[in-house]
């Protein structure tokens, strides 16, 4: 069931859905590795230890920056300028606890120069590589030595001793306002989809569900979003009320948006436990900036 919120509100969110609608799927999604959660018992000699950036991942293919599901970052000339013509795997950041400021900037259709100024491209694979990962580091170390670009880095790569090292260091980027760590397996490929290859180290976890409902606040809510109405991709539904804020609930995610939520495990019923909302997905069609309605 839909709840019908305020005129106001629903204007904002048929608004905002023509402007996920602006520009639409630029491409076709490239294929790129997925990561599964880490589980202790992982022999991490294997593995090679990165900060989990909480930026958007993007796929340079040589020539523009695409999303996950294929749409188009549209990053100002003189970013892209003297970036590879190779393609480069990695996210757009800010800096930690930027991804709203983040997201906004990047979805622009009409990119504002002095918000990328202060974004960095930060390269973390090959994709299309023969070569294991161990190898692949180097190799972008020296593409991104021999561009020139202040704006792309190559992502840090280092090994821990075990488990207790690791969330050491899983503790310290936290603590740093960062969200969490990645694993590479030194002798991965480049694959696509889901792999063990790649494993993100969090202290919660995180998964996506989509928009199919609007429940009304009550008591300090009344007149706003009180929760989202979410569905899992097995089609089981569930309220997404924590983690909004006051802006959130005022003009909420669009009715079919796909959007991030953590939880600390699963009800004996299968559903996400404590489950906190984060943020609508970055990779939806970008902002019409400029549009008037």
């Amino acid at each position: 069931m839909i709840f019908l919120l305020p005129a106001a509100v629903a204007r904002g969110l048929v608004l905002a859905a023509a402007l996920l609608m602006a520009t639409g799927v630029a491409a076709s999604p490239p294929q790129l590795t997925l990561a599964t959660v880490y589980d202790k018992g992982v022999d991490l000699a294997d593995y090679w230890v990165s900060e989990k950036y909480d930026g958007v991942r993007a796929f340079w293919d040589g020539t523009r920056f695409l999303s996950r599901q294929g749409n188009e970052f549209r990053a100002p000339d003189w970013f892209i300028r003297d970036l590879p013509s190779r393609p480069l795997d990695g996210e757009l950041w800010m800096g930690r606890q930027r991804f709203s400021e983040l997201s906004g900037a990047v979805r622009r259709d009409d990119p504002e120069e002095s918000q990328w100024r202060q974004i960095r491209f930060m390269v973390f694979d090959l994709p299309g590589s023969t070569h294991p990962f161990s190898e692949r580091i180097g190799q972008i170390r020296a593409l991104v030595g021999a561009a020139s670009s202040p704006y792309l880095r190559a992502v840090p790569q280092r090994r821990v001793a075990g488990h207790a090292e690791l969330m050491s260091k899983l503790d310290g980027v936290i603590a740093g306002g960062g969200e969490g760590l990645m694993l590479r397996h030194g002798a991965g490929g480049d694959g696509y989809g889901r792999s063990d290859s790649l494993l993100k180290v969090k202290r919660h976890d995180d998964a996506e569900a989509t928009v199919v409902g609007h429940l009304p606040g009550k008591g300090k809510y009344r007149g706003q979003l009180g929760a989202l109405l979410v569905e899992l991709a097995d089609g089981r539904r569930f309220r997404l009320g924590s983690g909004l804020s006051d802006a959130e609930r005022a003009a909420p995610p669009p009715l079919g948006a796909t959007v991030t939520y953590k939880h600390f495990g699963y009800t004996s019923t299968g559903l996400p436990r404590f489950a906190s909302f984060l943020r609508i997905r970055a990779d939806e069609p970008p902002v019409a900036a400029n549009r008037q309605d």
